[in-house]
This record gives C-alpha cells, sequence and structure tokens, in this order.
C-alpha cells in the first residue's frame, strides 16, 4: 500500500516543492491550500503523515493538531503530525508539541530533511511496528504492542505515536537512567535535535498517565521508569 502524505500550507513554492521532493522519494501526496482544506482531507482520505503549516489560514497547524488529538478515536488520533514553522523561538516549538505534533520543522527548511523525517515518523507508526506482539502490565496500566493502545483497569489512554513509543520504551528499559540525548536517540531516531522535545513528550506523558506513571527525573542525568518495588531515592518533578 502506498503511503499518503498530506500537505497543507498556503504557500504555493513550498508545497510544490515539497510535493515533488515526496513523490521521487516514493510517497504519495495530497495537498490543501488552508486548513479548511486539510480539514475535508484528513476526513475523507486515509492519511498516514500530515504536515501542517502552523500559520496557515482556515484552522492553523495548531488547531487543527489539537482537533486530531481530541478524537481519541482510530480514524485520526494515531495520524503523526509534523509541523512546519517560520516561528523559530523556543517558545513557539513548545507550543507545537504540547498540541500533539510528533515532530516540526522550523522554516526554512530542506525538503530532504522533511522527506527523513516523514520516514522516521512512519517507521514508528502502528503499520510499521516491528515490535512483537504481547501485553506489558505495570501495576494496573496495560501496554498492548500489537494494537497499540495504553488502558487503565480496561479504560483507554489516548497517546500519540510518539508518547506510546517514549513509555514503551521506558516500560522496556526500566530502573535504569536515559538522558534526553538517550531518548531523542533510542526513541525519535535523531542523532540530534531539540531536547526540549523530549522534556515536552515526558510532561506530557506523565500528565496522561497522571498517578500511574513512574517516571522520575534523576537531577542532572536524565529520566528513569522506576519498577513497582524498586525506589530512587530521587523526587519526582516535571523537568
Amino acid at each position: 500500500m502506498v503511503t499518503r502524505v498530506l500537505i497543507a500550507d498556503d504557500d504555493d513554492v513550498v508545497r510544490d516543492v515539497v510535493r515533488r521532493y515526496l513523490e521521487r522519494d516514493g510517497l504519495d501526496v495530497s495537498i490543501a491550500h488552508d486548513g479548511t482544506e486539510a480539514l475535508r482531507l484528513l476526513g475523507s482520505q486515509r492519511i498516514d503523515v500530515a504536515v501542517l503549516d502552523v500559520m496557515m489560514p482556515g484552522p492553523d497547524g495548531l488547531s487543527l493538531c489539537r482537533s486530531l488529538r481530541r478524537r481519541g478515536d482510530n480514524h485520526g488520533y494515531g495520524v503523526p503530525v509534523i509541523l512546519l514553522t517560520a516561528l523559530g523561538e523556543e517558545e513557539d516549538r513548545i507550543a507545537g508539541l504540547e498540541a500533539g505534533a510528533d515532530d516540526y520543522l522550523t522554516k526554512p527548511f530542506s525538503p530532504r530533511e522533511l522527506a527523513l523525517r516523514v520516514r522516521s515518523v512512519l517507521r514508528r507508526s502502528p503499520s510499521a511496528s516491528g515490535v512483537l506482539p504481547m501485553d506489558i502490565k505495570a501495576g494496573d496500566l496495560t501496554v498492548s504492542t500489537a494494537a497499540r493502545t495504553v488502558s487503565v483497569q480496561g479504560k483507554l489512554i489516548s497517546l500519540t505515536n510518539r508518547e506510546f513509543d517514549l513509555l514503551l520504551f521506558f516500560l522496556t528499559h526500566s530502573d535504569s537512567v536515559y538522558t534526553r540525548e538517550d531518548l531523542l536517540k533510542q526513541v525519535w531516531q535523531w542523532d540530534f535535535g531539540d531536547l526540549s522535545t523530549v522534556t515536552v513528550h515526558v510532561k506530557r506523558l506523565r500528565s496522561k498517565l497522571g498517578g500511574r506513571h513512574r517516571v522520575q527525573t534523576v537531577w542532572g542525568r536524565g529520566y528513569m521508569w522506576v519498577s513497582e518495588g524498586a525506589t530512587s531515592g530521587q523526587p519526582d518533578a516535571d523537568g
């Protein structure tokens, strides 16, 4: 099945350059000129990755991303989202991640880099998962690697693909400390990048799991998932 990428941007040059590059990379590309058209395509086509401009007219990229994440069903929530933004400040990038984006690129960007980011999020999507099917239990938390679902006492918790991958990594590497650089390489498969990406995703994961999360900050070192019965001696925090 051909992978379909949605490019939603009001800049004709950006759309055309990105479309041609991704099509040469073997991907099928759908084009939207604004947020309204993007919303229609997301509701009528099978989209594997959505690349959304933060500042396009109509529903902007942030609003569309939040809308997808609020659905909480299989018809949109799990669609990986890459945001394109001309706003390069850290708070702008964090706002995108907190909206539920899997990744972001700051304009101007290289079409090749975008293609690599698309491939990266596709590798982490449910259809591309190479993880052996199994259920992982941590207290009353159950993670299904086959269905890529997380539940607490049978009640599903909606996580993005990156949040799921981060949780799965923590659960399968418990009681060991990992720096943000380690997590960026292991979970995102990036050799370099903005470390605030990791910070925001850890914060969102903690928020969604509530009191059931066991992610602890080891000050000056990184993060660790503490298994039941283990003690770290470190205070929990949002950092």
